[in-house]
């Protein structure tokens, strides 16, 4: 798995652990709901902005490795 993969897999388990849909991530991460599905997909281009905001409106934190 690689790392996109892995972002993507913890987002989308951070996500549904705390009980909120798609469309609630994209209004907590001020992004859209495409964009939050395209990044728990790991498919398009997403941002790095969008991708670390989304992420800490779950509780996470993406750090350079």
């Amino acid at each position: 798995m690689n790392d996109l993969e892995s972002i993507a897999g913890a987002i989308r388990k951070a996500r549904k652990e705390a009980g909120i849909t798609q469309a609630d991530l994209a209004d907590l991460a001020g992004t859209s709901e495409r964009t939050v599905r395209a990044i728990e997909t790991a498919t398009g281009n997403p941002s790095l902005a969008a991708v670390v905001a989304i992420a800490n409106a779950v509780g996470l934190r993406v750090a350079a490795s």
